[in-house]
């Protein structure tokens, strides 16, 4: 079966500005496919081509064996979409809303069923306008899964919620990904794309910096890992030996914490633990820190992902 989501060649201009220049990449059934990337990089306008809503300048790009800019309708009838910032009439209940957008598929779900699902049947004949802040995006996930869609386009599902209601919206892709939904997310939280994304690609200026798992990344942009040990008692005056694919090695003022970074952790892990045997040193513990896919996204972009 062809990937359900296919860009070749994407270019996207407003004008004299050049606001995709060219990407290229796929996202397979069943996987969450991050686009991550400081504000301005062209995440948003890549989306928007993909979900229908913006044509493109040049470029191929298909969704469900549909191109989003001819086949409009047809497309939407078989995707979801959650947008970053969902704003219903303020006078419209729960239901209602579930009941308009209904209408606007060939097939739906049960939507009471999916109320429940999403934690809002209690809340079924409240006005939105009474809604918290994690419950609207709640209702907006419920809206978007109402044609039971192939594909789902979450764009920022957890942006301006408070942390509990992150924790509720994790929870829910992580169900949808048990479910083998293809979910493509743009997210400005680098933990929730680690936790939820099986790849991501790196968006920047237009272009794409950098595409895989997010450990592939991590290991691409860095590629050295730091072992931190603690020793039950001082190490002493002792000089630390030059190992092999190792760099940075310290011991902290108290002699009993040792770091050191290198490409190669499960070797210098070896070598280190006998290098303490030999001194008669016990081990108190052992950590590897390998680097964060925040850190991978800075070394590649030079920007926070904020920016």
């Amino acid at each position: 079966m062809p990937n359900p989501i296919q860009v070749e060649a994407l270019h996207k201009s407003y004008g004299a500005f050049a606001a995709v220049k060219g990407i290229d990449f796929e996202v397979r059934a069943g996987e969450v496919f991050g686009l991550l990337g400081p504000n301005g990089a062209g995440k948003t306008s890549t989306v928007e081509i993909l979900e229908g809503l913006r044509t493109r300048t040049s470029g191929r790009v298909s969704v469900l064996g549909f191109d989003p800019e001819v086949q409009t309708t047809e497309l939407k009838d078989r995707v979801g979409v959650c947008l970053q910032a969902t704003n219903l009439q303020e006078k419209l209940k729960v239901c209602e809303a579930m009941e308009l957008f209904a209408a606007f598929y060939t097939r739906t779900v049960d939507g009471d069923q999916l109320l429940k699902r999403l934690q809002l049947w209690e809340k079924r004949d409240s006005y939105y306008s009474k809604l918290s802040g994690g419950q609207k995006q709640r209702l907006a996930l419920a809206l978007a899964l109402l044609n039971d869609p192939q594909v789902l386009f979450l764009d920022e599902p957890s942006a301006g919620l408070d942390p509990q209601a992150r924790l509720e919206i994790k929870e829910l892709v992580l169900d949808l990904r048990r479910e083998q939904r293809t979910i493509l997310l743009t997210t400005h939280y680098i933990e929730e794309a680690e936790q939820l994304c099986d790849r991501v690609a790196i968006v920047d200026e237009g272009r794409i910096v950098a595409i895989g798992t997010p450990r592939e990344i991590q290991d691409k942009a860095l590629g050295y890992s730091t072992i931190e040990i603690e020793t039950a008692q001082p190490l002493g005056d002792v000089t630390l030996p030059a190992w092999p694919d190792a760099r940075n090695a310290t011991i902290d003022p108290g002699r009993t914490r040792l770091s050191v970074s290198t490409s190669r952790p499960a070797r210098v892990v070896v070598d280190l633990v006998k290098w303490l045997d030999e001194k008669g040193v016990e081990l108190s513990d052992i950590r590897i820190k390998r680097p964060s896919l925040e850190e991978a996204f800075i070394e590649l972009t030079g920007k926070s992902l904020r920016e």
